[in-house]
């Protein structure tokens, strides 16, 4: 038998263990496999319930926030996110923009939000423009005008307004409001030009806007006791020492929680929902509880 056949085949020649190099793909395989099934199969329903205190002293108010719907038809989870912010007795609600990226699914998204009990304050996001008819002009920014869409926007908007308004809350475009007892002034901006409002006096001033970062670009100098923002998703994906690893226009650093900024406390919250894929990773779809 020649040096080279016997290289091919010598049963006196240990061989190498199948079983061996199953196990190393086991020990080097096993670990991808659990993190794509985390962030495939498990983060994106899995709701976490996130609880901060921003009051100065005692609170004297709940306040419970969801953001970023991108309701695609999935009632039954949607179902679930709205029976959670009810459980959780805020004394009311804030929703932060992007019920749904297609319009076809704005009236059963609607329908299931009505379920929510306690005064329900919103603000627009992105996709709140971008999915009424005509909309995809507008996707070149934020800022983009929308004078020539004006009379679609404020008829796509009206069965919006009037859920809210049957929580008893509001759906705020650039101006403000008062809570039921007086003691809270909710500002509401669309992002889509300066609002005409200012913190008021004598009461604990919230502040909506979707853009975590928009106050510091175009309302530097007023200051709020607390803001509530979303639209980062939370990047969806973040890792251990770095965060998250991609996050959209006027996020900057604010990409999820609680941050200290010139404007005053601003709070990011994660999304329900998400964005391009169905996939989270250490980050969780979010509800948040704010003692306030």
């Amino acid at each position: 038998m020649s040096a080279e056949r016997s290289r091919i085949y010598d049963p006196t020649r240990p061989r190498r263990s199948g079983r061996r190099r199953f196990l190393k793909a086991c020990l080097f395989g096993a670990p991808a496999v659990a993190v794509a099934a985390d962030a495939w199969c498990v983060e994106p329903g899995w709701l976490e319930i996130r609880r901060v205190n921003v009051a100065r002293g005692t609170p004297t108010h709940r306040i419970v926030q969801f953001s970023d719907v991108h309701f695609r038809g999935d009632a039954a989870y949607f179902k679930k996110v709205i029976a959670t912010v009810n459980s959780l007795a805020g004394d009311f609600v804030c929703f932060t923009g992007d019920i749904v990226e297609q319009g076809q699914y704005l009236e059963e998204a609607l329908e299931i939000m009505s379920a929510v009990k306690a005064p329900m304050y919103g603000v627009p996001g992105n996709w709140e423009y971008w999915s009424m008819p005509g909309g995809g002009v507008l996707r070149s920014g934020p800022h983009r005008n929308l004078d020539d869409l004006e009379p679609v926007a404020k008829a796509y908007f009206a069965p919006i307004c009037k859920m809210f308004e049957a929580t008893g809350g509001r759906w705020i475009e650039d101006a403000d409001t008062l809570t039921k007892d007086g003691k809270v002034n909710i500002l509401g901006a669309t992002a889509r030009k300066i609002p005409d409002f200012k913190p008021k006096p004598g009461v604990k001033n919230l502040f909506l806007v979707h853009y975590p970062a928009w106050s510091r670009y175009w309302l530097p100098e007023m200051r709020f006791d607390l803001t509530l923002s979303g639209h980062s998703h939370g990047g969806q994906v973040r890792l251990p020492f770095l965060g998250a690893l991609r996050v959209p226009d006027l996020v900057d650093e604010y990409s999820q929680g609680l941050f200290p900024t010139k404007f005053g406390p601003l709070y990011v919250n994660a999304g329900i929902g998400y964005s391009h894929l169905n996939v989270r990773f250490l980050c969780r779809p979010e509800i948040t509880v704010i003692e306030f």
